[in-house]
């Protein structure tokens, strides 16, 4: 974030003098040249939000299942809105920090600690900051994508990028659906969504397959089903293995995830909610 304030510019140089890495020289160049240009340059859509607002808080228990294991807890996950202090662009942002963790035994053999964060325009729903912190197992992955709307350019730690119009990260677009109504859809009931991931910029396919009531924990819901489409390979066997149910009212809240893996399936389900921008209609008594 400090690439938007008067000090980062002097404390960049400062990197750039003691780097010796050519590469590392010339995406901070970058980074700066493109920090400096002006707001005034943005032409932004506006996307009305009656779904969610500041301090919304979520929390979801992560479960897998399988023949052999049954259901098992593998983890938690957390969700946080927040007014962001700093404009980006003098523009006022949200903030969303999700984070994921592992527990129990899982720990011992796919120990999760993820985190990511999307800084999204409040009037736009489109962010100019995504941060990702991945810890799975062996594997890790930080990343720090900065979205120019106005240069159409993503730069992350290792790119520059062209996107298209109103790119998503995997975060906002959460909150950008959520913002939707199902007049938004077309008439096969699909919408189409850009978002920029690993460097590359993905379309993805999204079906409203009806309405249905899930049971929870927390009581039954009238719920709206969605099915984004995923890439398929050695993690999803379908083109759509996922399914999201959100609340049939105007916050859209997700109630339950499923994604159906090479061997099971994870589930997401929501266990805790707090400050809702509306009131939960669709939750039968």
């Amino acid at each position: 974030m400090w690439l938007f304030n008067g000090t980062g510019i002097a404390r960049m140089m400062s990197v750039m003098k003691k780097s010796t890495d050519k590469r590392i020289f010339f995406w901070l160049l970058l980074l700066m040249l493109l920090s400096v240009l002006p707001a005034a340059a943005q032409n932004l859509h506006t996307q009305p939000n009656l779904a969610f607002g500041d301090k919304e808080f979520t929390r979801y228990s992560v479960y897998y299942s399988s023949l052999l294991t049954g259901n098992v807890v593998a983890g938690e996950a957390t969700i946080e809105v927040k007014t962001y202090k700093k404009p980006f662009f003098d523009r006022e942002v949200w903030h969303i920090v999700g984070e994921g963790k592992s527990k129990g035994a899982f720990n011992w053999f796919y120990k999760v600690r993820d985190r990511f964060e999307s800084f999204v325009d409040k009037e736009a729903m489109i962010p100019y900051l995504f941060v990702r912190r991945t810890r799975e197992g062996d594997y890790f992955k930080d990343d720090d994508v900065y979205f120019y709307h106005d240069q159409r350019t993503a730069v992350s730690r290792t790119a520059s990028k062209p996107i298209p119009e109103n790119v998503q990260d995997f975060v906002s677009a959460l909150f950008f659906m959520r913002t939707l109504s199902i007049s938004d859809f077309d008439k096969d009931s699909s919408y189409y969504l850009d978002f920029f991931l690993d460097d590359s910029v993905y379309v993805s396919k999204i079906k409203y397959g009806g309405i249905e009531y899930i049971q929870t924990s927390l009581g039954t819901f009238r719920c709206l089903k969605i099915s984004p489409m995923m890439a398929t390979g050695e993690v999803f066997a379908d083109a759509y293995p996922v399914t999201v149910w959100v609340t049939d009212d105007k916050n859209h809240l997700p109630i339950l995830a499923e994604a159906k893996v090479i061997v099971g399936s994870i589930k997401m389900e929501l266990i805790e909610y707090r400050n809702l921008l509306n009131p939960i209609r669709s939750r039968k008594d």
